[in-house]
C-alpha cells in the first residue's frame, strides 16, 4: 500500500497513553471533571446550545476524551455551554445514540464509521479528525508459538466478527497464504470471536492461543505470560494507521458549526497537552477511567499500553480506505462508497490558527 499525503502528514503524533478496560457506563452517564470543568464566569453559550453530547469509549485509544473530559478542556472550549457525556463498550451502540440524537460528537474506531456510513446511504455522519494511531497486537502463548508461521493451526482471538481487529487479522492471515472463513472463522487458523473482557481468562485456562487485540487487553495478555509476536503498526506506512477518528452528525454539524469548532479545538489543544505533560496525562486518563468504569488499570497493564498508542490530529484517511478494501477482500463489506465520509474543513481551520499544516482526506472529503 503506498504511502499518501494523508500518511505524511500525520500531525502532532504524541507521547502514547494508557488503555482502558472496556466497560459501558450506559448513555447519558456523566462525568466529574476536575475544577477546571466549571463554567467560567462570564462566559457565553455557543450557538445559543444549552449542551453539546460527547460520546467515547472508557478505553484508552480514546485517551484524547478521556483527559479532555478529566481536564476540563472541552467544557473550557465550549463557554457556557456545558460538555455532557456518554460512555460506550462497542460502536454499533455509539451509532445508534448519534442517528437517535443521543450524542452529537463521538470518538469511535474505523469500522463502526465505515459501517454506520455505508449503511445510512452516506446521510448520518461525516468524520471530522482523527485521534490515536496504533495500539493493535498480536499476543500468543510462547510455549505453542514461537514464530509467525506457527500461527497456522492454532486458535486466536478477536474482539468481535467484523470488527477493526477482526478484519485486520483476516487481511494477514490472507497475506500468508493460508484460507479460514470470514464467517465461521474456521480454517488454516481459527479465528476465536471473543469479548475483550473475557479473553485474557481464555487464553490463561488454555482454550486460546493467542490472540490479535487492541490495547490494554494486549498488555493484560503479556501480564498473564503472553509474547507479543506481531505489532500491526509494523504493517502500515510510516507505522500509523487509524484506530479512532472523531465523528458528528451531520445534521449537527450543519447547524452548529461553532460547537464542533469549539470541540475539535479542544481535541487539539489536549493532544498538545499530553504531548508536553505525558505523566500527568497518564494518571488524567487513568483517573478518568475509574470514574467512567470503576476500575483503574494497574502499572503493570497502563504502562506497556500508554506506550504503544499514539495520538493524532490527522485522521489518516488513507488507512481508513484500506481498512475497508481489507473487509471488501473478506467478504465481510460490500464495496463502500466513502466519498463524503470526511469534511475537515473545521479541523484545518483550527490547525491554521496554530500554525500547523493542513491534514487530507484522500480524496473522500464531501463535495
Amino acid at each position: 500500500m503506498p504511502a499518501t499525503t494523508a500518511l505524511r502528514r500525520t500531525l502532532a503524533v504524541l507521547a502514547a497513553l494508557p488503555l482502558l478496560t472496556l466497560a459501558a457506563c450506559g448513555y447519558g452517564s456523566e462525568s466529574d471533571g476536575e475544577d477546571t470543568a466549571k463554567v467560567a464566569e462570564g462566559a457565553e453559550k455557543i450557538d445559543g446550545l444549552d449542551s453539546v453530547r460527547i460520546g467515547y469509549f472508557g478505553n484508552i485509544t480514546h485517551a484524547t476524551p478521556l483527559v479532555a473530559n478529566q481536564k476540563g478542556f472541552f467544557q473550557k472550549a465550549l463557554g457556557a455551554t456545558e460538555a455532557k457525556y456518554a460512555t460506550f463498550n462497542a460502536g454499533p451502540s455509539e451509532i445508534e445514540a448519534l442517528n437517535s440524537g443521543s450524542i452529537d460528537i463521538g470518538w469511535i474506531g474505523p469500522s463502526p464509521s465505515i459501517n454506520g456510513y455505508t449503511k445510512s446511504g452516506g446521510k448520518n455522519l461525516r468524520i471530522i479528525g482523527g485521534s490515536a494511531s496504533g495500539g493493535v497486537k498480536l499476543v500468543v502463548n510462547p510455549d505453542k508459538i514461537k514464530t509467525l508461521d506457527d500461527v497456522k493451526g492454532k486458535r486466536i482471538a478477536t474482539p468481535q466478527l467484523g470488527n477493526t481487529q477482526d478484519v485486520a487479522f483476516l487481511n494477514w492471515i490472507a497475506e500468508q497464504g493460508w484460507k479460514t472463513d470470514a464467517q465461521s472463522g474456521k480454517g488454516d487458523v481459527t479465528v476465536v470471536r471473543s469479548d475483550n473482557k473475557v479473553t485474557p481468562d481464555a487464553y490463561k485456562s488454555g482454550s486460546l492461543d493467542g490472540a490479535w487485540v487492541p490495547e490494554p487487553t494486549a498488555s493484560k495478555l503479556v501480564a498473564e505470560g503472553g509474547k507479543v509476536l506481531l505489532d500491526e503498526s509494523t504493517l502500515w506506512p510510516d507505522k500509523k494507521f487509524v484506530i479512532t477518528n472523531i465523528i458528528v452528525s451531520q445534521k449537527f454539524l450543519t447547524e452548529h458549526p461553532k460547537a464542533v469548532e469549539a470541540v475539535l479545538k479542544a481535541s487539539v489543544d489536549t493532544n498538545e497537552w499530553i504531548q508536553a505533560n505525558p505523566d500527568q496525562a497518564k494518571d488524567a486518563a487513568n483517573k478518568q477511567l475509574e470514574k467512567d468504569t470503576g476500575k483503574a488499570l494497574p502499572a503493570e497493564v497502563l504502562d506497556p499500553a500508554w506506550k504503544s498508542i499514539q495520538l493524532t490530529d490527522d485522521p489518516l484517511a488513507a488507512t481508513l480506505d484500506a481498512q475497508a478494501d481489507h473487509a471488501v477482500k473478506a467478504g465481510l463489506l460490500d464495496k463502500p462508497n466513502l466519498t463524503g465520509i470526511y469534511d475537515l474543513t473545521l479541523l484545518n481551520k483550527v490547525l491554521k490558527a496554530k500554525g500547523e499544516p493542513a491534514v487530507d482526506d484522500a480524496g473522500l472529503g464531501a463535495k
